[in-house]
């Protein structure tokens, strides 16, 4: 297979070289990161079942691949809200993100200037990066209901021009399928969507981004952005799961999928926000099949809604069985879900837990060598290498604090027992013991 780099041409997606059999430098390094043959990386991406989000301008970027072929691959949201704008905070938060093993990061800021605070992060940003454009298309105007088709494609190209790697664009939720959301107990959650209906409704018109979808395509295109395809009308209470409205939208998302891949346009398709435990596997392969295996993008989905503060909990439970039955990419849910704008140390924790969430899934679908970790802490544990135990884990800095904390003052820190049983009662101290005694028992006898 050849080999070549995507171009603003608008004929070098990463979609068009793959379909083209070429195998790119951005492939290569996918392959590589994910113990994959290149041409099996190629293959995935001009089947659409894998994409690649790298804007030809994002010039930090190390690319990764997010599909079923490829590891379980898990996004964090940072930015600021209308109510403070600081760049250093996104900054660490951003850092945060790529320390504890992020995937990709979406700036979701909605407050000062976003055009300079995006920037920051795409330059810094070794990781895909993220947006949802109608986001600073309301925030700069004073009503919602003066946004135009222009505006959004305007911001779509500007955000595309700085190196934004994949958008979350709601294009699938139509004017008709507002009325079936007037049934639910919580109405339009999604905060694109809710813009979206509003301006439908009070214009008693189409959605822009549906009506122009054609043009939006042509954007990405350019840009080679990765059009993450929103779920406006996702659900977002356990009682208003897998209703007419959710389905309604996704078979749009179907439709638009198609359109997309015709332009060579990389897409995602994001899922629901609440669904109980029983339905998580069926809303996984329904979108599979409704959108022709395109990577599915979930936000958890939370499996209880009585948790705030716990959130989560609630949705890493949800995302690991999404993940199990197919999802490839979670999207992570701090304990402020619900709350308030995330703090570091929510980033932290979300993180954190979503790196938890994505491994058992790999672990759960056999995915070659995802094991080898978990079976490595196994082998650390029984030989009480505390310190390979800690560069093991996920958090190494909280399991050492965690540990040292809970001996007394004068024990050693790299004891041959473990720390919650104490040397008395150590089962394992004791298997030690025992095999010793059973060996040498043997070698008495002969």
């Amino acid at each position: 297979m050849a080999t070549g780099k995507a171009t603003t041409n608008g004929a070098g997606t990463q979609m068009s070289c793959a379909r083209q059999g070429m195998v790119t430098e951005q492939m290569r390094t996918v392959a590589a990161k994910e113990g994959l043959e290149p041409e099996t990386v190629r293959q995935e991406v001009a089947a659409g079942r894998l994409v690649i989000p790298a804007n030809v301008n994002h010039a930090a970027l190390s690319p990764i691949g997010i599909g079923t072929a490829a590891g379980v691959k898990i996004n964090a949201n940072i930015g600021n809200s209308a109510l403070s704008s600081d760049i250093e905070t996104e900054l660490c938060k951003l850092r945060v993100s790529v320390n504890f093993g992020a995937d990709t990061v979406m700036d979701l800021s909605s407050g000062g200037d976003i055009d300079a605070i995006r920037r920051a992060i795409i330059e810094a940003s070794p990781l895909p990066v993220g947006t949802v454009p109608i986001y600073q298309v309301a925030a700069e105007l004073e009503r919602t209901e003066d946004m135009t088709a222009e505006a959004l494609l305007d911001m779509i190209e500007r955000q595309a021009e700085q190196g934004v790697d994949f958008m979350t664009v709601h294009c699938g939720l139509l004017r008709e399928h507002v009325a079936l959301a007037q049934r639910r107990v919580t109405g339009i959650v999604s905060r694109g969507g809710g813009l979206l209906a509003q301006w439908m409704m009070h214009h008693n018109r189409q959605n822009p981004l549906y009506e122009r979808f054609d043009e939006l395509c042509d954007i990405a295109r350019r840009y080679d952005v990765t059009l993450s395809l929103g779920d406006g009308l996702r659900p977002g209470s356990l009682i208003d799961a897998s209703d007419a409205a959710q389905f309604a939208e996704l078979e749009t998302l179907g439709e638009l999928t198609e359109r997309a891949w015709a332009r060579d346009v990389q897409v995602i398709i994001e899922g629901p926000g609440h669904v109980p435990l029983d339905q998580i596997e069926m809303n996984v392969r329904r979108q599979q099949e409704v959108c022709h295996g395109a990577p599915f993008y979930v936000l958890g989905p939370l499996v209880t809604d009585v948790a705030p503060g716990y959130d989560h909990i609630t949705s890493a439970i949800g995302a690991t069985l999404a993940a199990y039955a197919g999802a490839s990419y979670l999207c992570y849910v701090t304990p402020r879900e619900h709350l308030g704008l995330p703090s570091l140390e929510d980033v932290k924790t979300g993180v954190v837990t979503y790196k938890i969430a994505a491994h058992a899934a790999d672990v759960a679908r056999g995915r070659k060598g995802a094991r080898d970790h978990d079976d490595a802490m196994s082998r650390a544990r029984y030989a009480f290498d505390w310190e390979q135990q800690f560069a093991l884990s996920l958090d190494p800095e909280t399991a050492r604090r965690m540990h040292d904390e809970s001996l007394p003052e004068g024990y050693p820190k790299a004891g041959n027992f473990c720390s919650m049983c104490g040397p008395k009662f150590c089962p394992m101290r004791i298997s030690h013991q025992m095999n010793e005694a059973m060996a040498a028992e043997r070698e008495k006898s002969g």
